[in-house]
């Protein structure tokens, strides 16, 4: 997996097995203004896609190890939103229809018209940055999770953390009252084949606690589960 490390608002990770392809699209997305994540594999593309985290992934179906409808599947299964435009040989409406239904957000067909694709993503890309602005910040008492900005306030005071904490924080905080267990946290926070162990998530629950007031102050919305995880519930 190669990373373009450009100045961007956004990524969008590539996952096509087909070399010329593959580039091609890179080049032009690039010129576009886009930071560019590379996968020549089913494999590369699925560590990608969790470990990099992208904005967007274009995704062809068929492709050696994992499949385009394997990652989507896995991506869904496991809370993973970020929108996913399917590529597939032309004639093959049976995986537009499993892509589709598996969760992919747009799908076209090979070959394709490239300036249709930009203009497609960037639609995708819109109604995204769209979503994520008018999501309401968490509010619990005088704790304020702005997860559009990125931003935690205490009292009307900002709190900074890592952007581990800030995503394990959000994690458990949008779902008051569910249990995660270590692994879940570690999959969807750390990534696909992050070899971590529980102590990891154990470490950063500390300092997130520790940086939200303690037992006294916030950190007490943090509750442990003996021998499963955590969860976050205001009582």
């Amino acid at each position: 997996m190669v990373s373009e490390n450009l100045e961007s608002k956004e990524s969008i990770l590539i996952v096509e097995d087909d070399r010329s392809l593959r580039e091609g699209l890179a080049m032009n997305l690039r010129l576009q203004g886009y930071t560019v994540l590379l996968a020549a594999n089913g494999d590369e593309g699925m560590r990608a896609a969790f470990d990099e985290r992208p904005d967007l992934i274009v995704l062809d179906i068929m492709m050696p190890g994992w499949s385009g409808l394997d990652i989507l599947s896995e991506l869904r299964k496991r809370g993973q939103n970020v929108p996913v435009l399917m590529l597939s040989a032309r004639g093959r409406a049976r995986d537009k229809v499993e892509g589709l239904n598996l969760g992919a957000d747009d799908y076209m067909s090979k070959p394709f018209d490239l300036p249709e694709l930009i203009a497609r993503v960037e639609v995708m890309l819109r109604r995204r940055r769209t979503q994520e602005q008018s999501q309401p910040p968490l509010k619990f008492g005088e704790l304020v999770i702005d997860q559009a900005a990125r931003r935690i306030q205490i009292k009307g005071k900002r709190v900074e953390m890592s952007a581990k904490e800030f995503d394990l924080l959000c994690l458990l905080a949008q779902s008051p009252g569910q249990v995660f267990s270590r692994d879940v946290i570690l999959e969807r926070i750390w990534g696909w084949d992050y070899e971590g162990t529980a102590r990891t998530v154990d470490n950063f629950v500390a300092s997130l606690r520790k940086k939200l007031g303690g037992r006294r102050g916030f950190g007490r919305l943090i509750h442990t589960v003996p021998r499963v995880g955590y969860r976050f519930e205001e009582s």
